[in-house]
C-alpha cells in the first residue's frame, strides 16, 4: 500500500449535493447507481468506501468457490490450455469418452 495521499476538493451544493470529481469516483470504483458508504471516526475523520450491489439472481458468481474456479480459468488460458474445438456435439462426446 503506497502512503500517498492526494487532495481533492468538491463543493457542498443545495440539499447536501456533492458532485464527487473524477480521480475520486475511480479510487472508489463507483460510478452512476452505485453507492457510497461513510464512517465517522472517533478522531473526526470520515473514511468513504465505495459499494456495489449486486442482483439476488447472480450472487452465485461472486461466490468464493466460484471465483476459484474463473480464477483457474483463467490460469489455464493464459498458459495456453485450451480445450480442442469440436465440428459438433458428437465429435465432442467420443473425444471426451477418449479421456476416460
Amino acid at each position: 500500500m503506497t502512503a500517498e495521499t492526494a487532495v481533492t476538493t468538491a463543493r457542498i451544493r443545495g440539499r447536501g449535493q456533492l458532485t464527487l470529481p473524477t480521480e475520486v469516483r475511480e479510487a472508489l470504483r463507483v460510478g452512476e447507481g452505485d453507492e457510497v458508504e461513510f464512517t465517522r471516526h472517533d478522531d473526526g475523520t470520515v473514511t468513504v468506501r465505495g459499494l456495489k450491489t449486486i442482483p439476488a439472481d447472480q450472487a452465485w458468481f461472486w461466490s468464493p468457490d466460484w471465483q476459484a474456479g474463473e480464477r483457474e480459468a483463467d490460469e489455464e488460458i493464459a498458459s495456453g490450455e485450451l480445450s480442442p474445438v469440436y465440428g459438433s456435439a458428437e465429435e465432442m462426446f467420443a473425444d471426451l469418452g477418449k479421456r476416460d
